[in-house]
């Protein structure tokens, strides 16, 4: 996911593991306040997905939108999450 985002691949600066108040996102553009997150399979356990809801509420909170997308998206088919993220962009 990082070489299809660094070095303003999407027109956008990226960062990744980027802190946000208590959090650290997986990627952040600052400017567009978009925080891209990739979840593996432990967000499917019921309490870390209430962590989670929790998580994005407070980072919505700060102002930011958030994309989310799975470990296997991202390797299955990395052109449609850059596309949904160029989407976002725009």
């Amino acid at each position: 996911m990082w070489s299809r985002l660094k070095n303003n691949a999407l027109g956008k600066k990226f960062r990744r593991q980027f802190g946000i108040g208590n959090y650290i996102v997986d990627f952040c553009c600052w400017k567009e306040m978009l925080v891209i997150e990739i979840d593996g399979s432990v967000h499917n356990d019921p309490s870390n997905k209430e962590n989670d809801q929790v998580r994005q509420q407070d980072l919505e909170n700060f102002g930011f939108r958030i994309l989310r997308f799975t470990n296997s998206q991202v390797f299955n088919n990395i052109d449609f999450v850059v596309e949904k993220i160029k989407q976002e962009l725009e």
